[in-house]
């Protein structure tokens, strides 16, 4: 039987899934994975091109080429990473003096939408028997987190003294220790008031808002806990957390008002392109504003 001769190429890559498997402890999952993107990429090479010819920006081009072939931006990391992680590889071997592949970059994937629950369902969760000191309690911290729209910690660092009972609204220390202010809904503010009723026989460490039985400020664990205990008890089949209020928030009041700055405020985000995860409008809902509401628009399916 005649040997077949590998070439350089089939050498580096038969010697790259070795290293992976035994050196790396890759899963074999894994490893095809990266064989396939390479053997993808090497047949957008022209003839005369090889691993070894290739520079940062070529490859880039090559990375460019298969975003316009439809490949996505989840298919396109794992590209990238083959790409890296087998450059790595030869610069490692000493076959390269540098890595071409450093600095390469993707397009971004997008990120998913946050979610949430319906009107429906936020209803439901705060519909619950508070009967007690620490349901009532409960009661308040969720009602404050979709009221106001409260990051954990944020929530979790609130003194009584942030609450401006008169005036509707609460004082909050966001990231950066940046100071905002909140409005409060009435029900909310209703909550807190018959909380902090049954609080003043509870002996206290602080001034602060949500405490243990023992006096003890509420910590961020323990305030997930009791929101996920609610979400359970409330047989709401989702698991509840406080960054789900806030996000339910943030959506029911962009599906209402429309004000992406007002809620960008509200949430205390630096940046507006953050906020803008919560806008879920496609393209044919945008069309249908855009048709229905401009003056000059043609509507579409009349279009010449």
């Amino acid at each position: 039987m005649v040997a077949i001769a590998l070439s350089a190429q089939q050498v580096w890559i038969a010697d790259f899934e070795r290293y992976l498997r035994t050196e790396r402890q890759m899963s074999a999952y894994t490893v095809r994975n990266y064989l396939f993107e390479l053997k993808r990429c090497e047949k957008l090479f022209a003839e005369s091109e090889t691993w070894l010819s290739q520079q940062h920006d070529s490859l880039q081009a090559l990375l460019a080429k298969l975003h316009r072939k439809g490949l996505g931006p989840r298919s396109l990391s794992l590209t990238l990473s083959s790409l890296k992680q087998f450059y790595e590889f030869l610069l490692r071997e000493q076959h390269i003096q540098l890595n071409p592949a450093t600095g390469l970059s993707a397009p971004k994937q997008a990120k998913p939408l946050p979610k949430n629950m319906d009107v429906d369902s936020v209803t439901h969760l705060l519909e619950i028997d508070a009967n007690d000191p620490l349901s009532l309690r409960d009661k308040a911290i969720m009602e404050l987190f979709y009221s106001s729209g409260l990051r954990l910690a944020e929530l979790a660092a609130l003194n009584v003294a942030d609450i401006q009972f008169s005036l509707a609204q609460v004082k909050v220390l966001g990231k950066g220790s940046k100071e905002r202010i909140v409005p409060i809904g009435k029900m909310a503010l209703q909550a807190i008031n018959q909380w902090l009723d049954l609080k003043r026989n509870i002996a206290c460490e602080d001034d602060a808002l949500f405490v243990t039985a023992k006096g003890r400020r509420l910590a961020h664990r323990s305030i997930q806990a009791r929101l996920a205990k609610w979400g359970q008890e409330q047989a709401l089949g989702v698991k509840v957390h406080p960054h789900k209020l806030r996000h339910s928030f943030a959506t029911h009041m962009l599906e209402s008002s429309a004000d992406l700055r007002a809620v960008q405020e509200l949430l205390g985000h630096a940046n507006l392109s953050t906020t803008q995860v919560y806008t879920s409008l496609d393209f044919q809902h945008l069309a249908k504003v855009y048709d229905g509401a401009h003056p000059r628009a043609k509507k579409r399916g009349n279009r010449s």
